[in-house]
């Protein structure tokens, strides 16, 4: 079968490729869903799987992301990968079929859009990444919206119109900066987790939530402003952060404290505190075996990011949902995972020179990525038990809840070196993406783990 694109063609090729095609054509199934169980549909993306692995390499299609592309195992990846994220959509939300279905859309007609809109119109770079343009960003943004609209209504037809619209646009928006990052992870499989999981948590946002809280509100944003300016200053003097790390500091410690005031802004602080000590103990060692933090240990705003943004969404979450006590949960593992990897890399760092490499347990240097040590590892989960306690000793989650946001802090620390030992080993993703990931995958199974359980 020969190239079947029939785009418009931009300096001599198709806007439009095959692979493109391909991946927006099986969204068809996707309005199979509502007359489908999720065993049904789960069914569906395993032949799907099947078909792209068997079949299609038997068709005489082009299905290299450019002409560039070597004619590799790289050309498959994307074509595998693809049926994988949609067969993980429904079995994570086979409960809720039509979050599978719009992650879908933004994954297939948001990535597909944002190609032709970018080689068509070109225009200005995107500032953190240069790679990609604010046409194809406003592409993805708009037929992720619309993509994710239509399914919505079509699986869940009683859904309000105005919610589905509102989350569908800002899940898309969700999607395009992760597609828009300059990671070299197939965006087949960060697309979909990460706009799926917000997706989950957006429908859960009520207004008669926020308007509960609303009267807390308007003092605690201006006590939040202040606590935080404050410490943005003492950290800038103190050189624990760069002034781009103060700024995003300010607006993550400020969205932390709207969450449930003080209580959740000293979760941010008890990881701020243990992640700067670890950071100093024994820094000059670890700087003559150029291990040690760059700049003396400070940090921008990329690292500020990476560790503290999941705790702010769950922390916004809080005041915005009717699941207070479920997020607050979310909200304490997500901070007891930041401080126990940054911790257990730190320490682990300056008390041995020496690792093992947590996929193989080979021993490696420290500070290589996804290297463990006992000592460091004893001492992460010392950091993530002492956030926790804190949690606990502020009523921020009963005795239970704390079990949960420790077993998952745990689980995530273990994903954060598995992640570091494989794809950022590989150059795939940087250090802030896995953190993100750890931070992120913490509290969502804590979440997960407290929705199951009922609570």
């Amino acid at each position: 079968m020969a190239e079947f694109s029939t785009s418009v063609a931009h300096a001599g090729r198709p806007l439009l490729s095959t692979r493109k095609i391909v991946h927006m054509s099986m969204l068809g199934f996707a309005f199979l869903l509502p007359i489908l169980t999720w065993v049904q549909a789960a069914g569906c993306a395993v032949l799907a799987l099947l078909f792209n692995l068997f079949l299609l390499p038997r068709l005489a299609v082009d299905l290299r992301k450019s002409p560039r592309q070597d004619s590799g195992t790289g050309v498959w990846t994307g074509i595998v990968l693809y049926p994988i994220s949609v067969l993980a959509l429904i079995l994570l939300y086979r409960h809720h079929l039509h979050i599978a279905a719009a992650a879908w859309a933004i994954m297939a007609l948001g990535d597909g859009l944002a190609s032709v809109t970018g080689e068509a119109l070109r225009g200005r770079e995107l500032p953190w990444n240069r790679e990609k343009t604010w046409a194809g960003f406003g592409g993805f943004v708009v037929a992720g919206t619309a993509g994710a609209f239509v399914l919505t209504q079509w699986v869940a037809p009683t859904l309000s119109a105005d919610k589905v619209w509102m989350v569908s646009a800002a899940a898309a928006l969700v999607g395009a900066v992760v597609e828009s990052l300059p990671i070299k992870l197939d965006d087949n499989v960060s697309v979909p987790l990460v706009s799926g999981a917000f997706l989950f948590c957006a429908y859960l946002v009520e207004r008669t939530a926020l308007a509960s809280n609303w009267p807390y509100l308007s003092e605690r944003i201006i006590l939040a402003l202040v606590i935080n300016s404050c410490f943005a200053v003492l950290a800038l003097v103190l050189k624990t952060v760069r002034p781009s790390g103060a700024g995003a500091g300010l607006v993550v410690g400020t969205a932390v404290y709207l969450g449930y005031g003080y209580k959740s802004f000293l979760m941010l602080f008890a990881f701020f505190l243990l992640g700067s000590l670890a950071t100093r103990l024994g820094y000059a060692s670890k700087a003559r075996r150029g291990i040690a933090e760059r700049r003396g240990g400070a940090r921008g705003w990329r690292e500020a990011l990476a560790n503290t943004l999941a705790g702010a969404f769950f922390s916004i979450l809080v005041i915005t949902t009717h699941h207070e006590a479920a997020f607050l949960v979310a909200l304490v593992a997500a901070f007891a995972e930041a401080a126990g990897d940054t911790v257990s890399s730190e320490i682990g760092q300056w008390i041995s020179e020496r690792a093992y490499l947590i996929t193989n347990f080979q021993r490696v240097p420290a500070g290589m990525n996804g290297g463990i040590s006992v000592g460091g590892s004893l001492a992460g989960l010392l950091a993530s038990s002492v956030v926790v306690a804190t949690g606990f000793g502020l009523g921020l989650c009963g005795i239970g809840g704390a079990a949960i946001a420790l077993t998952a802090a745990f689980a995530g620390n273990l994903l954060d070196s598995v992640l570091g030992a494989t794809i950022e080993q590989r150059g795939l993703v940087t250090n802030g993406i896995v953190n993100f990931a750890g931070t992120s995958f913490a509290g969502g199974l804590a979440l997960a783990i407290v929705f199951q359980l009922g609570w």
